[in-house]
């Protein structure tokens, strides 16, 4: 790697440290009321973890932003890392720090950071198949970086996962030109090639973000890997790759090579 493009990739990461912060602080100051009983905001408690990913692998102009929607009980809100599943974030891209606990915690939901035993198998299938087909994280982020629309985690009062979607519309508003504003300047500073949402929600978020800030970039989408989805439990990772390979024209063979 040149100087210049470390250099260039040492600036987006503080840009980007800088707009999580500000995202940070922008959604700390919403209420949300019944259903939801609880919110948590990784990229708060988990803060340390969270900016030791966005130094290590924001690299600026990579071939794809790749947009997910929220955290995941067992995957961001337990590390920090959008799709964090616990031994992937430990393991494969080797972030290991200490997080903190919420504000208010929900009793069925603890955050135990990387002593949580519990899998998010959403995270698990994405960062599963980067590891399989990139063999390092940093081969992988050459190519890819990921990003979390909404930052936020909302439970109800049994520990159901409520999704920002199916929020009130005047508590979506407020938090959708937070994670608006957010989203843009991200794309902003790292300058990707492409946006591709991983589901529905998040590719037609980035669609509105892109179209309002006047960014003229291709949007894609890819199958979002939850278990909940009948189709990604059929084999997600194939199919997500031949998602990318039509959208991205090329092989995750070679891109893989390069």
């Amino acid at each position: 790697m040149t100087p210049a493009r470390r250099a260039a990739d040492r600036r987006t990461s503080e840009e980007l440290i800088a707009i999580a912060g500000r995202l940070s602080r922008a959604v700390g100051r919403l209420s949300f009321d019944a259903p939801v009983d609880v919110v948590y905001n990784p990229i708060a408690y988990a803060r340390r973890s969270h900016e030791a990913y966005l130094s290590r692998y924001a690299h600026h102009g990579c071939d794809a932003l790749l947009v997910g929607m929220n955290p995941g009980p067992y995957g961001m809100a337990q590390t920090g890392v959008p799709f964090g599943e616990v031994s992937v974030v430990r393991d494969f891209l080797g972030i290991d720090e200490t997080v903190d606990k919420p504000r208010v915690e929900h009793p069925k939901r603890p955050v135990l950071g990387m002593g949580c035993t519990r899998s998010e198998v959403s995270g698990r299938r994405l960062w599963g198949w980067a590891e399989e087909r990139f063999g390092s994280a940093a081969r992988f982020a050459r190519h890819f970086f990921v990003w979390n629309y909404c930052p936020l985690v909302f439970m109800e009062d049994t520990g159901r996962n409520r999704t920002p979607d199916k929020l009130p519309r005047d508590e979506r508003l407020p938090l959708e030109k937070a994670c608006d504003r957010a989203l843009a300047d991200v794309v902003t500073a790292l300058a990707p090639q492409r946006v591709i949402g991983v589901g529905r929600f998040a590719t037609d978020r980035a669609t509105r973000v892109l179209d309002a800030a006047g960014i003229d970039l291709p949007i894609g989408m890819v199958l979002h890997p939850s278990p909940a989805s009948p189709i990604a439990n059929r084999g997600w990772a194939p199919q997500a790759e031949a998602q990318l390979s039509e959208f991205l024209g090329t092989s995750m063979d070679d891109l893989a090579a390069d």
